[in-house]
């Protein structure tokens, strides 16, 4: 009972976070080790994170269906002369920098800041400033397929941050895309259609390990409620940040990500 309790609790904090720009993984951390929210057993965990990766894949893929088919079909068929195709192949090119870098270094990143709560903190709290300054210095004058190659591939890079707990995946890549002058909703949408390659990845490469199948078939439940609750939470933020996001700026997710982290840095050092 305790882990399905977890798992509900997590995969909640999960599918908020890995949409919202307030970095999914340092919430996980300090949800889980920090405040001992939802502790889970190893074998559970990593039903969970399969799950998770599962259900927040599914809420990209139904939410941007129509967009995705478009690319793909015109990317393939046309190559880069319409704007869907240029897209397409623009999301390929941005995909490679984290997709290195992650089969890399991940896990030597992991072990050497997972447990630094002090420099995830302090990431939050930069990461956040970060995004809100560029935003309000950033004007808002291309639109998602206005982008060229070079700037879908430094968008790209920029996510490779994104292995580094408190940074956030979306916040850096949007980032990014505000540098480059990509309206704000637009930014937040291109960061969304560049999460799914990765999210795919994950799940893939988490899927062919040997130990995924028989893990999975001993936490059903566990399994099959990560991936609901994350669907069903990831969807509701997508179409909550991008609709927010045409009227508003980044200063509330400035003021959270402080907040989270001076309250993390009182219970770590006090």
């Amino acid at each position: 009972m305790n882990d399905i309790i977890s798992t509900v609790i997590l995969a909640f904090i999960q599918g908020i976070a890995e949409f919202l720009p307030i970095s999914s993984s340092a919430h996980l951390i300090i949800f889980r080790d920090v405040f001992g929210i939802g502790s889970m057993t190893a074998s559970t965990a990593l039903c969970f994170d399969i799950a998770l990766h599962l259900g927040t894949l599914l809420a990209i893929l139904v939410f941007f269906f129509s967009d995705f088919w478009k690319m793909i079909t015109s990317g393939l068929t046309k190559g880069t002369k319409e704007k869907d195709g240029r897209l397409f192949w623009q999301l390929v090119v941005a995909t490679i920098p984290a997709a290195i870098v992650g089969v890399l270094f991940e896990d030597v990143i992991e072990d050497m800041i997972r447990t630094n709560y002090v420099l995830i903190a302090f990431a939050l709290i930069f990461m956040g400033i970060v995004i809100y300054v560029v935003d309000k210095k950033s004007k808002e004058e291309k639109t998602v397929k206005e982008i060229n190659f070079k700037e879908a591939f430094l968008i790209g890079c920029a996510q490779v941050f994104a292995l580094i707990p408190g940074f956030s995946r979306s916040g850096t890549t949007i980032t990014a895309a505000r540098v480059a002058k990509v309206n704000r909703a637009d930014a937040a949408k291109f960061s969304f259609y560049l999460s799914a390659p990765v999210v795919l990845g994950a799940c893939v490469i988490q899927l062919f390990k040997s130990s995924t199948i028989s893990i999975i078939a001993s936490e059903p439940l566990i399994f099959i409620l990560g991936i609901l609750v994350s669907f069903i939470i990831g969807l509701l933020c997508i179409k909550f940040l991008l609709k927010y996001l045409r009227k508003h700026d980044f200063k509330i997710f400035m003021i959270y990500r402080i907040i989270l982290a001076i309250v993390v840095l009182i219970t770590v050092l006090f």
